[in-house]
């Protein structure tokens, strides 16, 4: 089952690279997050304009920046945009690309016309009523989800073009409700970040979008894709 794991897994050498790049950006706000840092204050770097400016960089490439900042501070940013202030649910989404980002799930279903038959399948086999079947639910929703929010031109391509799309969020949605269900009972606190996060799923694959085109797409390291995505945020700042 996927959990959130970004938040608690960070180290100081990944803050500490994180404080560096802000300063290269501008030497006082490296000071500022230094001593934040010093102070225990880690959410408030996380989620500071210096952070999410030093991690997409000023029209260049991403920042040299372990995995996890680089997807998990763009998608806090952007769930917040969209009222989403859990960060339970940013970490939820950002460990999507993290954890499938060395996974064959992605070779495996573009073999077939789209995956929501094939995870219902697998979840629908399980016995009834069970955790194991519930965590099948999850980690299919959670793969519903990475995919469309990740790779949706492969998802419309699957099937009916941007109605595909829609449907493997919908798709996500139940399974986290399904999950949120059967795991009331044993595992509360599991069931209750599946409920928010069915609640909250087309933010979440929102969120995957916009931070998807730093990393993914056609040319995202071109000159012509980064100048685009500043000139993008320059505007989304005016």
């Amino acid at each position: 089952m996927i959990r959130p794991i970004i938040h608690r897994q960070l180290t100081r050498g990944d803050l500490a690279c994180l404080v560096d790049e802000i300063a290269r950006m501008d030497v006082s706000e490296g000071r500022e997050a230094d001593e934040a840092l010093q102070a225990g204050a880690v959410d408030i770097v996380l989620d500071s304009p210096a952070a999410l400016e030093a991690v997409l960089g000023r029209g260049g490439a991403p920042a040299p920046l372990p995995l996890t900042l680089l997807w998990y501070i763009p998608i806090r940013a952007q769930l917040r945009t969209r009222g989403v202030t859990d960060i339970l649910l940013a970490d939820y989404a950002a460990t999507l690309p993290v954890v499938f980002a060395t996974s064959q799930s992605q070779h495996a279903i573009a073999k077939v016309e789209n995956g929501m038959s094939e995870w219902w399948r697998y979840v629908a086999a399980l016995p009834q009523g069970t955790v194991a079947q519930a965590e099948a639910a999850a980690d299919a929703a959670a793969l519903a989800l990475w995919w469309a929010g990740c790779f949706p031109a492969w998802v419309e391509r699957g099937g009916a073009g941007r109605g595909m799309v829609r449907a493997y969020v919908t798709f996500a949605g139940r399974m986290l409700a399904l999950a949120a269900d059967l795991l009331e009972a044993s595992a509360p606190e599991e069931a209750a970040l599946c409920i928010r996060a069915a609640e909250a799923r087309t933010e979440l694959h929102a969120a995957l979008i916009e931070a998807r085109v730093d990393y993914i797409g056609e040319d995202p390291h071109s000159s012509a894709s980064r100048l685009n995505r500043f000139l993008r945020r320059l505007a989304d700042n005016n």
